[in-house]
């Protein structure tokens, strides 16, 4: 990938030619390869560059003003994006181009990574933990219906035992209604009453 740096060497403005000088100075300094795109003594240069500026970045006149900044055949942004970005050390995130080691870009670039890093852990956590109450509430869930089957296979044997007391209670109770109508025999009847003889005999 190479920087593309559209300029007009032979502007009469000195607005133009301080912010060309201010960008190829940037570009110099930190040692970022880049190519001048000359669009005063090329005319492609200049059809290029005008029919690739985005329209939402284009002024109210329609015509794109150097400098403006590539990245090959995407379109980084102008003077003021470029301005913006070197005061946010966001410049190689500007230009998509991965910062040096030790350099502030590098490190702005480090920390949004961790932060990313950070964020995906914490979503992985959070899914953990749903997961794992999840689980929790199957495993109550299987716990209380076991606890209820062998509350009901419990109860079952006490009512067993209940039905099989009731026939021998059932059986005692005949016997005493048994033993309740039993008729007086008529050997008990025919017992002989004592007699007066008797009675004399027994004084005398």
């Amino acid at each position: 990938m190479v920087i593309k740096v559209f300029i007009a060497t032979q502007s009469g403005s000195t607005a133009i030619k301080k912010k060309q000088q201010d960008v190829l100075g940037f570009l110099e300094a930190n040692k970022i390869d880049f190519k001048e795109m000359d669009i005063a003594a090329n005319e492609d240069n200049r059809k290029w560059m005008r029919g690739n500026v985005p329209g939402e970045n284009r002024p109210q006149n329609g015509i794109p003003l150097p400098p403006q900044i590539f990245n090959d055949e995407l379109y980084c942004g102008d003077f003021d994006a470029f301005f913006n970005a070197k005061e946010d050390n966001g410049v190689y995130a500007f230009l998509g181009l991965t910062p040096p080691p030790g350099s502030k870009g590098n490190e702005q670039h480090l920390h949004i990574a961790a932060e990313d890093q950070l964020e995906e852990s914490n979503e992985m956590l959070h899914n953990h933990f749903e997961q794992s109450t999840d689980i929790n509430e199957n495993v109550g869930e299987n716990e209380a219906e076991k606890d209820k089957e062998s509350a009901h296979q419990t109860v079952e044997p006490e009512e067993a035992v209940e039905e099989s007391l009731k026939p021998d209670e059932e059986e005692a109770e005949s016997v005493t209604e048994d033993e309740e109508q039993q008729p007086v025999t008529e050997e008990e009847e025919d017992e002989e009453p004592v007699t007066e003889d008797e009675d004399e005999v027994d004084e005398s």
